[in-house]
Parts: C-alpha cells; sequence; structure tokens
C-alpha cells in the first residue's frame, strides 16, 4: 500500500486470526466487560473479544448487523475506526504502566474491501516492543510510534488497515 492517499505507507497483515491467544485474567474480563458496556464504544457496534492477562494481545470484533450496516449495505467505515481507535493507546498505557504517558497523535485508514461479514482485529505488543520503550526512553524524552492493524474476515481478506502514530513519553 505504499503512495497511498491516507499515508498508510506498509502493507496490510492478512494473517489469520489466532486460534490459540495468549489467556485472559480475571482482571482482564473485566476489563473487557467494561470496555463493551462504555458507551463510546459501545456505540461503535464493535466489541472487545479477548485481552491477554498482560494486555499485550487484544482481538475486537465488528460484526455485520443493523448498527453497522450504512446505506450501501456494507459495513460503515466510522465503526471499522471507532472499533480500533482506543485500543493501541490503552494496551500500550496497560502493558507499561505507570511513569508513561501515552497518547494517540495520529491516525490513516484505508478502506480496500467492502465489508459484508463480521471483521476481526488484532493487536498485539511483544516484550522486545515494550523493553525497548523502557529502555529507550530516559526521564522526560519522548518518541512517536506507528502500528499498523488489519481488519479481516473470517477468510483473512482484509477489507481495512489502520496506521496510527502514539505518542510515548517517560515521566520524569
Amino acid at each position: 500500500m505504499t503512495d497511498s492517499p491516507t499515508g498508510v505507507d506498509r502493507d496490510p497483515d492478512p494473517r489469520p486470526l489466532r486460534e490459540d491467544p495468549p489467556a485472559e485474567s480475571l482482571r482482564t474480563r473485566l476489563w473487557r466487560r467494561g470496555f463493551n458496556l462504555l458507551p463510546a464504544y459501545r456505540g461503535t457496534g464493535a466489541r472487545v473479544d479477548h485481552i491477554a492477562a498482560d494486555w499485550r494481545y487484544v482481538r475486537i470484533r465488528v460484526p455485520f448487523n443493523w448498527r453497522t450496516r450504512n446505506a450501501v449495505g456494507t459495513t460503515f467505515g466510522g465503526s471499522l475506526y471507532g472499533a480500533i481507535d482506543p485500543v493501541h493507546m490503552t494496551m500500550l498505557r496497560r502493558a507499561l504502566g505507570d511513569g508513561f504517558t501515552v497518547w494517540d497523535k495520529s491516525a490513516a485508514i484505508e478502506f480496500l474491501e467492502p465489508g459484508r461479514d463480521t471483521l476481526y482485529a488484532e493487536f498485539e505488543f511483544t516484550d522486545d516492543d515494550i523493553e525497548t520503550l523502557r529502555k529507550e526512553l530516559g526521564p522526560g524524552e519522548s518518541t512517536d510510534r506507528r502500528y499498523l492493524v488489519s481488519l479481516v474476515d473470517d477468510g483473512g481478506t482484509v477489507h481495512a488497515a489502520c496506521e496510527k502514530t502514539l505518542y510515548v513519553r517517560r515521566d520524569e
């Protein structure tokens, strides 16, 4: 997807959904339920399906139904973006813990195929991602990080790709 007008400059990830996601904890199951009840997120029509105990893996689902369907009979782009918007920031804040500030800085989304089925997105940070940020940033220092997430159907077809830029700062 190079030279796209939205600025998404990496190829979307067509990997199938993980069959063995990392285990949830009681705490992350409660967070998941709370997230799904939050009016701003609930209004997208999406649902958080899974949050790993260490917050380094999250899976969301955007069902194709009357709440997410647009006037031309495909999944509403606002539902797609709204479903993925808060996830990277929330994950990184939880994974890094106290002592770090994390904010969304920018986003670019590219709609590749009309959605007419339930779509999924998986978000994942590796231990190396987290440790690199911890080691790289001294007190008061900041950096921007770019992350790509794809919305895919059960068959692995990529329907949308979103690149998020997060601002990360180690507090003093």
